[in-house]
């Protein structure tokens, strides 16, 4: 066989494989029920979908691990999984359907024979893109990031909490308004369109218009609801920054388990579900160190990959606290496929809500689950981490001791003399500082403290103006 019919036969055969992966199912994405009687506790249909990705750079392994993620958001939000397919395309998206014409009206064959009444694709879809793969497919067509937006609204339980999920669905929806038949095409008046004449004469706005003139109203009032609200926490963590208390914020992707991580240190009891952002309002609570140094943990909405720019955007006051933290607790979940994939997309977040300067420990958790060849890889990677499991308590001790070893330390040392009149400052030195020797002179109690340094300018004050005449002889 001559040389250039071998080429083309190499040629061929590459293509023929190039197209055999264009398309492939990833398997174990079906959650389709065997047994008809498991859903008789459901009182509603829920949703069946078919998910979509394209694979357009990465390995393959990480396009499937991306995938199985939209599987699980898809799950969380109530839906059926039927089918999950990937397309292999060298030169990314398709700008008009996504996947590109073949592969779409392909997909289209897939979700009628699969009985699905939804598509899930994984990315954000432009409107046109929207719009032209649901004329192909026949179902609903929603992206990935109305699907965040979808569970973000089922889980928003405080007011503050709904406002921001809702102000982010109408920046989402505000460009993928239309407009369907006549109901919303633009008024006529006069004599245009069959002379309708007296009666007929519009306001000469469309109602698409309409929409999105009260879309843009609703979001400026969100706006300002959302800034009002926020003075409250803004007022809280002045407060705490007075009184110099450190602050730690526990960060992460999603279902790592931080709020198991804050109950675990805390004993705070805040709710926790294995689900994906099951924690949308972020949580305060007061701790200690081993040596009894006062801080707060703060809880915090989970991150993701490609986390909805909107919902940074909506969620910016409440993520502030990430940025205005001393220091960061990045939990990992160590029993992930990809874990390094989470530590990337948090800390793009973190980068992105100006919070990238501020001190970072990586806490590796679920140690219990996870294999071991990942932990030492992780660790390998992440020298300065910690590895913990919040469920069974394993490394917590480390970890309070690693939190001691790097919060700031702000304290001033004095030994002094504080007249007994003013015991209330004595009583703050134990409670905020680390008294290391008090003991009982004519004068006051000789004091030798770490304290902060607002306290530390109080008591030198109170020293060095004396006990209040007569005192002193009083107390003798």
């Amino acid at each position: 066989m001559s040389t250039v019919a071998n080429e083309q036969l190499d040629d061929q055969g590459a293509f023929e494989l190039e197209e055999r992966h264009a398309l492939r199912r990833v398997a174990g994405l079906s959650t389709e029920l065997q047994d008809i009687t498991e859903v008789e506790y459901r009182e509603l249909r829920l949703e069946r979908v078919v998910l979509i990705g394209v694979w357009a750079d990465g390995s393959l392994a990480s396009a499937e691990n991306s995938l199985r993620e939209l599987s699980r958001l898809a799950e969380t939000a109530g839906s059926e999984v039927l089918d999950g397919l990937i397309q292999r395309r060298g030169r990314g998206v398709d700008a008009a359907t996504y996947v590109g014409s073949g592969k779409a009206q392909e997909l289209a064959g897939i979700v009628a024979a699969a009985g699905a009444d939804t598509v899930i694709c994984d990315g954000e879809l432009t409107p046109s893109q929207l719009r032209r793969l649901e004329g192909i497919v026949q179902v609903k067509v929603i992206d990935r990031t109305a699907l965040i937006l979808d569970i973000f609204a089922q889980h928003a339980r405080s007011r503050e909490g709904k406002a921001q999920v809702e102000l982010a669905q109408l920046q989402y929806m505000l460009p993928r308004l239309r407009g369907w038949g006549d109901s919303l095409s633009r008024q006529a008046g006069g004599r245009v369109a069959g002379g309708g004449g007296i009666g007929t004469r519009g306001p000469g706005e469309t109602k698409l218009e309409t929409d999105r003139r009260r879309l843009r109203a609703r979001i400026s009032r969100l706006r300002r609801d959302i800034s009002e609200m926020s003075v409250g926490r803004k007022v809280q963590r002045g407060r705490r920054t007075r009184r110099e208390v450190p602050s730690v914020v526990i960060a992460g992707y999603t279902n790592a388990g931080k709020s198991s991580l804050l109950n675990a240190l805390t004993g705070a009891g805040v709710l926790v579900e294995d689900a994906l952002f099951a924690t949308l309002d972020p949580a305060v609570r007061r701790a200690e160190t081993p040596n009894g140094r006062v801080l707060t943990l703060t809880d915090t909405v989970g991150f993701v990959r490609h986390l909805p720019h909107q919902l940074v955007e909506a969620f910016r006051s409440t993520l502030e606290e990430s940025a205005e933290a001393d220091l960061i607790l990045h939990v990992v979940d160590g029993s992930d496929a990809d874990p390094e994939a989470q530590i990337a997309a948090v800390r793009e977040v973190l980068k992105e809500i100006g919070a990238g300067e501020v001190p970072e420990l990586v806490v590796v958790n679920k140690i219990d689950t996870a294999d071991p060849v990942v932990l030492q890889g992780l660790r390998a990677r992440e020298p300065r981490s910690v590895s913990v499991s919040a469920r069974t308590g394993a490394g917590l001790d480390a970890l309070r001791a690693t939190i001691e070893a790097e919060l700031p330390n702000r304290d001033v040392e004095v030994k002094l003399v504080v007249p007994y009149s003013r015991g209330d400052l004595v009583a703050r030195a134990h409670a905020t500082g680390e008294v290391l020797t008090a003991s009982h002179v004519e004068e006051g109690t000789m004091l030798e403290a770490r304290v902060p340094a607002g306290l530390a300018a109080q008591l030198q004050a109170a020293s060095a103006a004396g006990p209040p005449s007569g005192r002193a002889a009083d107390h003798a």
